[in-house]
């Protein structure tokens, strides 16, 4: 049984995909798990070009079983958005493990193997342990999030993301009084991903980020399994990626090995990069300008020649109703 819940920021499925499309979609997945459509498709073959074209996607039979079931609740801070088209989505990405460029991710991350996949989970918890894929969505309802994502870069799209709260696993690991910060880890595989490989990178694999406690058990913090329905591309960070919707989008961190509870506030890639650009805490602000261009407003994708498609960015990316509260008090200039 669909659960659905209503507030002033969610808005239903139907509401953002055509009704006729809704309801075929259901009767598809109730489907799709005994159709096998997975053993025809390579690797990352699972998505359509569009949200609505659901019957030309598929779903691996372990995806497919869970997303039956899943909470088709919706969560936006606003009616008026709409969905950036998959094609967008997944060709145009920030993932510098396979490249700088935007477009290099989709070419390269195919390479990536993501089964079997487990995330260590460790620190300062009382019940420290490895759970794998199959753990997590056993474990869990999917729910679907449809959330903003701003880049630092300012430009801008609107996902729609299905996983689990954050707050949901690490309950499981029983965190300690000790547990003041959350340390996420990427993959490390350079045979696998060549931008590890570069002499000219910057960054000091393995990518890590990390979010205060509070944040990362904050009902809008999702570890994302799965985006328009579908899992996720490797491209985007498959298997698991962290969704932050009210943070720089690099804060999201993608392919997710290892999630560490500590003591003292991690060390972070872009911060150690370059601390005056980059800070740990990153949240969205159209008042905070990055030292090299204007954040007051952002490029939403799709945009094109005829229309930059560029609009106000909101402050804390327009969640601010739901994560204000976790910064009272602080100078938002000076933790940036």
């Amino acid at each position: 049984m669909l659960l659905k819940t209503r507030k002033r920021h969610h808005i239903g499925e139907n509401e953002v995909t055509s009704e006729s499309v809704y309801h075929a979609r259901r009767h598809f997945m109730a489907g799709v798990a005994g159709l096998g459509m997975a053993a025809a498709l390579p690797r990352g073959a699972w998505a359509a070009s569009h949200y609505d074209d659901v019957e030309k996607g598929a779903r691996p039979e372990w995806f497919a079983s869970r997303l039956e079931k899943a909470k088709w609740e919706a969560v936006t801070a606003g009616d008026s958005d709409k969905l950036t088209p998959f094609n967008d989505a997944s060709h145009y990405n920030n993932f510098f493990e396979f490249g700088t460029s935007k477009d290099d991710p989709y070419k390269r991350a195919g390479a990536m193997t993501t089964e079997p996949w487990t995330i260590e989970i460790d620190g300062e918890v009382a019940r420290p342990g490895t759970l794998n894929v199959d753990q997590l969505l056993g474990e869990h309802q999917l729910e679907e999030r449809i959330y903003r994502l701003r880049c630092v870069e300012a430009w801008s799209m609107v996902i729609p993301w299905l996983g689990v709260p954050l707050s949901a696993i690490l309950k499981r690991a029983e965190p300690t009084s000790d547990a003041k910060f959350v340390r996420f880890q990427t993959l490390m595989r350079p045979e696998e991903m060549p931008g590890q490989r570069s002499r000219f990178g910057l960054i000091d694999w393995p990518y890590q980020e990390g979010l205060r406690m509070d944040e990362a058990m904050h009902p809008l913090t999702l570890l994302s399994v799965g985006m328009y329905g579908r899992v996720l591309p490797n491209q985007n960070g498959a298997p698991v990626r962290l969704v932050v919707p009210w943070k720089y989008g690099f804060k999201s961190i993608k392919s997710i090995v290892r999630i560490s509870l500590v003591k003292e506030q991690p060390s972070t890639a872009w911060p150690t990069i370059n601390a005056n650009e980059y800070g740990f805490y990153s949240n969205v602000n159209p008042e905070v300008d990055h030292p090299r261009w204007s954040q007051a407003r952002e490029r939403r994708l799709p945009n094109s020649l005829f229309s930059t498609n560029m609009i106000d960015t909101q402050m804390f990316n327009g969640y601010g109703e739901e994560v204000a509260s976790l910064y009272k008090g602080m100078d938002l200039r000076k933790y940036f």
